[in-house]
């Protein structure tokens, strides 16, 4: 049976991708650095470096601190207050919370405004946990290896997890502790062409819990 749902953030719970792309563009106009890439859905969902790196198309650690702090300076204040709940996702998230299920959230976004999304959401007793790269010390490199430490962390029996998010990352993480994974496609759905065969597929909010109750095995 499935007893736990492990949800990814932006791009399958909260569309952030609007105040992250104009923080974003602040961090590189104040402090007056040239863009080498364009700005849109393509760097929402790596880890903050590394989009920073992708957009400055420099690895130089100088540069990329004051971006990333200029970054931080207005999405940690005031951006993070522009994340849009996608339709549907409170009542979807309420309804699985009612079946029984154990929510959480693991996410690429940095475990601060993480936590300050989910407060000014009022979603704190939805999650019996929320996670980030930057949640555990030292920071993690990549979502294989914090669903991978959540799993031990937490005594987890991987067989009765469900990894839901809308990248392929997402699924690879999964993949690589043997949990089953539904790829969503209501949110920024870049990953769809590379998806496996062996992944579940969901269109609609309202399908979700649909979906995970037939890999739990039964209605819920």
């Amino acid at each position: 049976m499935k007893k736990h749902l492990i949800f990814d953030l932006d791009g399958t719970l909260i569309d952030s991708a609007p105040s992250i792309l104009h923080c974003f563009g602040l961090a590189f106009s104040t402090t007056h650095t040239p863009l080498k890439t364009e700005l849109n859905n393509d760097v929402i969902g790596p880890p903050l470096m590394e989009a920073l790196r992708r957009l400055s198309g420099s690895d130089d650690p100088a540069l990329l601190h004051t971006l990333a702090a200029a970054f931080k300076q207005h999405y940690d204040t005031s951006g993070y207050l522009q994340s849009v709940v996608f339709d549907g996702v409170p009542a979807m998230l309420e309804q699985l919370q009612a079946a029984g299920y154990a929510l959480y959230i693991a996410t690429n976004k940095r475990f601060d405004p993480t936590e300050k999304i989910v407060a000014h959401l009022g979603w704190q007793s939805l999650f019996t946990g929320v996670y980030a790269l930057d949640y555990f010390q030292p920071t993690l490199q990549c979502k294989a290896d914090m669903v991978g430490q959540m799993v031990t962390d937490l005594v987890l029996d991987a067989e009765a997890c469900v990894y839901i998010g809308d990248r392929l990352e997402d699924g690879l993480a999964a993949d690589a502790h043997q949990m089953d994974f539904i790829l969503v496609t209501w949110g920024y759905a870049g990953d769809v062409s590379r998806m496996k065969a062996h992944w579940q597929r969901c269109a609609q909010v309202q399908a979700l819990p649909g979906m995970i109750a037939t890999l739990a095995g039964g209605a819920q």
